[in-house]
Order: structure tokens, then sequence, then C-alpha cells
């Protein structure tokens, strides 16, 4: 299936690692031209080394006010064009309700819901019929995590946000996309698992409850936003796409 990639040109932040950098890899895989980011310049560059000449690496950092506006131009100096954008962000601190501080809660805010929202807003000014705006969100927008409150917190509202902004562009004929993913097997999620202070039997409980019986990998994820970033995707816009292997018990 040609899914109608070459020579499009995307935004993928937080792609120097796990879920933004597997899905930039599926989308020059075939054929499209990415502008990936990271916070250290250094791994924005080493990454997109590794897609190959249809990359660049810029530094940014989500919580810049400045870096969507860059991350455009960029895309439009060195690629020609711009088609869409992938937002994805690093999972906020973990912690109960109670643990976790007005600090940490206003940190996650500018990166992980108000610095979205700004890259959202610039990509929409700038994009033309045919473009695509996606958000890595997380399956936290319909059932909470424990231990993760923040992201419970701020998750669900951009899940939202993202919803007005399908309506409201919907008529230039801009789709609007979210993908929630579960336990995919990247650096995050054992992370998060190691938190529990035995990490092997915390991932083998949570295989038990994914009817799959595993993680997903993140090849399976960035193959799954490819798709949805495509053309051949041209009639979906304002989903909210659980990517998780049947986790989320509800329709």
């Amino acid at each position: 299936m040609d899914l109608g990639l070459k020579d499009r040109v995307y935004v993928v932040t937080g792609a120097t690692r796990g879920l933004g950098y597997a899905s930039a890899r599926e989308l020059t895989a075939d054929g499209a031209k990415v502008v990936v980011t990271g916070r250290d310049a250094a791994r924005a560059a080493e990454a997109a080394a590794s897609l190959g000449p249809n990359a660049v690496g810029v530094a940014a950092d989500n919580a810049d006010p400045a870096a969507a506006a860059t991350l455009i131009a960029t895309a439009k100096e060195r690629f020609g064009r711009f088609d869409g954008i992938l937002i994805s962000v690093g999972g906020p601190a973990p912690g109960a309700a109670a643990d976790n501080t007005d600090e940490q809660w206003a940190a996650a805010f500018e990166s992980v819901f108000l610095g979205a929202v700004r890259l959202a807003r610039a990509a929409a000014g700038e994009l033309g019929e045919g473009g695509v705006i996606g958000f890595v969100l997380s399956g936290s927008v319909h059932e909470p995590i424990p231990g993760l409150t923040i992201s419970n917190g701020l998750r669900p509202g951009l899940a939202g946000f993202a919803k007005s902004l399908s309506v409201d562009l919907g008529p230039r004929g801009i789709r609007v996309v979210g993908l929630l993913p579960a336990r995919i097997d990247t650096d995050r999620v054992r992370e998060l698992d190691a938190l529990s202070g035995d990490a092997g039997a915390a991932r083998t409980a949570n295989e038990s409850r994914i009817p799959l019986r595993r993680y997903g990998t993140p090849e399976e994820f960035g193959r799954t936003a490819a798709f949805v970033l495509s053309p051949a995707a041209s009639y979906l816009t304002g989903l909210m796409l659980p990517v998780d292997g049947g986790s989320r018990r509800g329709f």
C-alpha cells in the first residue's frame, strides 16, 4: 500500500529516542522528509544522521515559545514545504497525587500541555489542505495510570484541545489526530517498571493484563503514526487511537 508519503515534510518533536524517533524512522523509510527535534543538539544531530539525508536535527524545547516558528521555518528552508507535525513530548515526573510538587506540575504544564498547544497553533497557521497535526498522548487519556498523576491530569485536557482543534480546522481540510500508547517497550516504560523495585516482575504483571500478552515495539507504534499522518488516512480526524495491544477495555 502506497501511503503517499514520498517527499512530504513533517516536523517530529521529541524524536531523538523512543516513540518520536520510531515515528520519524518509519516516515523517512516511506519517503517522507523530517525535521527531528530534541533538547540536546548533539543527540538531535545524531538521530537525524541515523535517518539519512531526508532528515535534519534541530535542538528545541517544546516549552520554548519560539520553538514552533523555528521548526516550521527549518522545514521550509531545508525541504521546501511543510505538511504536518507530530508533537511528542517526554513523560512528566511520576508520583502519587500527594507527592508531586507545584514545580513539577508547572514544568509539566509548560512542556506537555502549553508547549504542545503552541506547536499545534503555529502549525495550523502554516498548513494548507491535506495538512495534519498529530499528538502522541497516552492511554491515560481514557484511564488513569497509577503513579502517573501529572500525566493523568494533563493528557486528557490535551486530547480535548486536539478534538476541538479538529473541528476548527476540518473545514480547511486539515486533520488532527491523537495516538494513545500504553506499554510500548521504550526507555521511558522500562524506567517506570523499575520504579516498582522489580522491573521484571512489573513487566510480567503488566503483560498479563494486555490481551496480546506482550509490550508493543517502537516500530509498531511508528508504523501506526506514519499511517495516520499520511494521505492514506485522509478521512481520519478527531480520533484518539489507542496503540495498546487491546489494553483499553472500553469501546
